[in-house]
């Protein structure tokens, strides 16, 4: 079987203010708090995984309403409605100080093991709200990838079913809530990396999170037991 290297990220695992910025959150403190702030729950279990795998784990804790760090510069979301407003100099200072330096570390890691020779197999970490804009989100678990590169669909096919046998209950989707070739890091990279680069963004629904922590912690194990499991079996040279 081919030699692979598990590279791990969070671009939404936290809601920090920087200081300088902190005056235009004064009356924000309640959304930081939302999942409009962060994801709640990724980097608790992008630990998870990345101390069971053995993998470098590349987070950042600076909240999505500054600066999305999962959005590609001069595309729709990068910017919140808080900080839209700011002038074009500052905007840019905010993509040099915060956005760009995690999408350098990111990439320069998915770099070293793509230079190793191993294909990467990149899990950006995420959860997703249960309820959008009045929608009720009825997975539990998404697995977005593109489904034109073969690699990954071959490679979300079998964690899919790992999954599924470990947790027959477990809702799981692919490319759910969102499509996995819209604008993201792993989409970013693909472009990058043509060969060799397996780029994945994992959803978990954060209902189980703020409602059952017993359940959250279930499926977490599951999520994290099953992509080991995957990984050990998955010939990824096919």
């Amino acid at each position: 079987m081919a030699d692979y290297q598990v590279i791990l990220s969070c671009e939404h695992g936290g809601n920090a203010i920087p200081k300088p910025y902190r005056h235009l959150f004064a009356a924000h403190g309640d959304l930081l708090a939302t999942h409009r702030g962060f994801d709640p729950g990724a980097l608790e279990y992008a630990h998870q995984m990345a101390a069971h795998l053995d993998a470098p784990l590349l987070a950042a804790a600076t909240s999505r309403l500054l600066v999305d760090l999962n959005r590609t510069p001069g595309r729709p979301g990068l910017f919140s409605h808080i900080t839209r407003g700011l002038a074009a100099a500052d905007r840019q200072q905010l993509v040099v100080r915060y956005h760009t330096p995690h999408r350098v570390r990111v990439r320069a890691a998915v770099q070293a093991a793509y230079d190793s020779g191993a294909t990467v197999v990149h899990i950006a970490c995420h959860s997703f709200t249960p309820v959008l804009d009045g929608r009720v989100r009825t997975m539990d678990v998404g697995l977005l990838y593109d489904p034109q590169r073969r690699i990954e669909r071959r490679f979300c096919d079998a964690w899919k079913s790992v999954l599924q046998t470990a947790q027959p209950a477990c809702r799981i989707r692919r490319n759910a809530p969102y499509k996995g070739t819209s604008d993201g890091l792993p989409s970013a990279l693909r472009r990058v990396f043509a060969q060799r680069y397996v780029g994945l963004e994992l959803e978990l629904n954060q209902r189980f999170f703020f409602e059952d922590k017993a359940r959250w912690r279930q499926l977490c194990d599951a999520v994290v037991h099953s992509l080991a499991a995957t990984l050990a079996s998955h010939d990824f040279s096919r």
